[in-house]
């Protein structure tokens, strides 16, 4: 995944320039944004001259994801202390969710799993904002590098992190559906396709779950 992330990472940097961001401004919102899909949306209104108003909404909404990680993962780290959860909570990503994920989910006793989860964190961390230090680089130095296609890394690695998890029906159903529901609704202003895909997954998930479990 961190191999995935690196083309993104460095995707990021070298569109920073273009879109009137400064070197400084790139790294600084990969250390304190970090949200590779709302930093390319960031850049794009940047470029579009939008409003602060826009910008914050509409990465709110691509990230509201977050929301349901976040509930997933609450059983796990709700004896932990405010801080600990606070320090997970800004280090979450799509990455981190999917192999904390199972990691809590293995029954071993492991009294200690959300140090699995800071480390997984960090290592994503640390390696987005290598690789969009590097793109600030090369960006300065490779001129069209965003048109090498190396944002293909990050869909393979999101295949591989959404395909192991469709175990049941129920997943497989609301994967499907919030596909679906994303493809027809991507032209949607401010990304709302991608809430509606998710109110929809969500939906399709409760539906056939509940079928499942009906006597």
């Amino acid at each position: 995944m961190m191999l995935g992330a690196a083309p993104f990472g460095m995707i990021f940097g070298t569109l920073a320039a273009p879109s009137g961001l400064s070197a400084a401004g790139a790294l600084g919102m990969s250390a304190i944004v970090f949200a590779g899909s709302s930093q390319f949306i960031a850049l794009s209104l940047i470029t579009g001259k939008a409003s602060l108003v826009v910008i914050m909404l509409t990465t709110l909404v691509v990230n509201l994801r977050h929301a349901l990680y976040s509930a997933s993962l609450l059983p796990h780290v709700a004896g932990l202390s405010q801080g600990w959860r606070a320090m997970l909570a800004f280090w979450l990503t799509d990455e981190t969710f999917a192999v904390v994920l199972q990691r809590y989910g293995t029954e071993d006793g492991a009294p200690h799993k959300h140090w699995y989860q800071l480390g997984s964190s960090l290592s994503m961390y640390m390696n987005w904002f290598l690789w969009t230090s590097t793109g600030v680089v090369l960006g300065q130095t490779v001129p069209q590098l965003q048109h090498l296609g190396l944002e293909f890394a990050m869909a393979a690695t999101f295949t591989g992190i959404v395909v192991p998890l469709l175990r049941t029906r129920p997943m497989l159903g609301a994967a499907l559906v919030a596909a679906a529901v994303a493809l027809l609704c991507r032209n949607l202003p401010y990304k709302l396709g991608l809430m509606l895909a998710t109110f929809a997954g969500v939906a399709a998930g409760m539906t056939l779950e509940g079928r499942k479990e009906a006597p």
